[in-house]
């Protein structure tokens, strides 16, 4: 076999290890993201790294050899749940009648609120030392936003532009994390309970429904 043969019959196996090494460092990547949200669960101060590096099963040397410091790691876990977040919030019954769309609309947002709230705490907290995390926090606000524009387009349609804005903004407010976080953590509701407020709440702040065709 010739030298250059070699060399090519080489190239597969160099990439191979070169792929290898790549998915092996994403899913330490992945990992450290796993355990600071876990541990953000247990507990909504910030974590430090040796705590996180425990908890992922990995030293802190490789927590800062993936990110720069725990800023860095905050952004990372930001995008990381909003990319999830959207997967799981695929709009759903958009097109159904009216107590169907609220029920799903709150069913979904609730479910978003339980699983991102501790993660939430820290973005709102720490957003005004990092410029690209403040962009993240007004990034999932806005989507909150665009999902009731198509959930409610039916009643908004009937409303001046003015009127819509000012309805939206208020049902982004009432359908907050932190609304959520009163409820379910100072007023201490059951998840049935807090999402049966949000759907009498929508009910009331919506206009009636136009009838079809008309």
């Amino acid at each position: 076999m010739s030298y250059y043969e070699t060399a090519a019959n080489d190239e597969p196996a160099k990439g191979r290890r070169v792929d290898g090494r790549r998915q092996r460092s994403e899913r330490t990547r992945l990992t450290i993201i796993e355990a600071y949200l876990e541990l953000l669960r247990r507990d909504p101060r910030m974590p430090t790294a040796a705590r996180i590096a425990a908890e992922a099963g990995y030293s802190t040397r490789s927590i800062f050899e993936r990110f720069n410091d725990l800023n860095a790691l905050t952004l990372a876990t930001a995008d990381h749940a909003i990319v999830q977040g959207q997967a799981d919030a695929v709009p759903r019954d958009a097109d159904a009648d009216r107590p169907m769309r609220i029920r799903s609309h709150v069913a979904v947002r609730a479910q978003a609120c339980e699983r991102w709230l501790s993660l939430w705490r820290v973005l709102v907290a720490t957003q005004h030392e990092l410029a690209e995390l403040k962009t993240r926090v007004t990034l999932v606000r806005l989507a909150n936003i665009e999902r009731m524009r198509l959930m409610y387009r039916p009643e908004l349609s009937v409303m001046s532009e003015l009127e819509r804005e000012q309805v939206l903004t208020a049902l982004a407010t009432l359908i907050s994390f932190e609304s959520w976080d009163q409820m379910r953590n100072c007023h201490k509701l059951s998840s049935e309970d807090a999402q049966a407020i949000w759907r009498s709440a929508i009910d009331r702040m919506l206009p009636p429904t136009p009838m079809r065709g008309l």
